[in-house]
């Protein structure tokens, strides 16, 4: 194993060590609570090292949310094969709720919490989730060229679905669920993932 190699690696293992100490760090504390400082002392390692990594914490929060849409995006690759649109519409529904179910605080992090991309849009620097919503906007062009959703705009319609998927994925990612006492949570998200699903289904 070359030197290079061995760098090469340590500095990885030191981005995604970092990256870990920062996740936990916003989610306790919030994208305006957390610091680098904070994020330095949690792994024992010097503030002024990690810019060696990342300029800012604006970087720090970026690089997490490309790392979480690119594992969300992973996972509705093999959708690409399912030749109707509308079962593929419905595959990806199901995969984005897995997706929460599974990464809850990763989910809180690319979603919910408060974050920069407020400040402004930029389509290079978020392309990931960019890539994302353009899959959901694909599909949904396809549905309509096979007759389903009849005048219907697609940029409304992405809206209104991303939002219902994203609602009740966040009331679950939060704790919100509990409110239902005599329904599991999770068993109340998969549910009513379903009866969002028969709801799109009758457009």
């Amino acid at each position: 194993m070359s030197p290079g190699f061995k760098t090469t690696m340590h500095r990885e293992e030191m981005r995604q060590l970092i990256l870990e100490a920062a996740k936990s760090i916003f989610l306790e504390k919030g994208f305006q609570g957390a610091s680098l400082r904070s994020i330095a002392d949690r792994i024992g390692y010097s503030a002024g090292n990690i810019y060696l990594y990342f300029k800012d914490k604006d970087e720090i929060f970026h690089a997490l949310h490309e790392e979480g849409f690119r594992r969300l995006f992973g996972m509705m690759q093999p959708l690409f094969h399912v030749s109707d649109p509308m079962e593929r519409l419905v595959a990806m529904g199901r995969v984005y709720m897995e997706f929460a179910l599974n990464n809850k605080e990763l989910y809180d992090l690319m979603f919910i919490m408060e974050a920069p991309i407020e400040s402004g849009f930029d389509k290079q620097k978020w392309e990931m989730g960019d890539r994302t919503l353009g899959l959901l906007k694909q599909i949904l062009t396809e549905c309509s060229e096979k007759g389903h959703f009849r005048d219907m705009d697609v940029e409304y319609l992405s809206f209104m679905i991303w939002s219902g998927m994203h609602g009740m994925c966040a009331l679950y990612c939060r704790g919100r669920c509990i409110v239902y006492e005599h329904t599991r949570e999770e068993e109340l998200l998969k549910q009513g993932v379903e009866y969002f699903i028969r709801m799109i289904r009758s457009f």
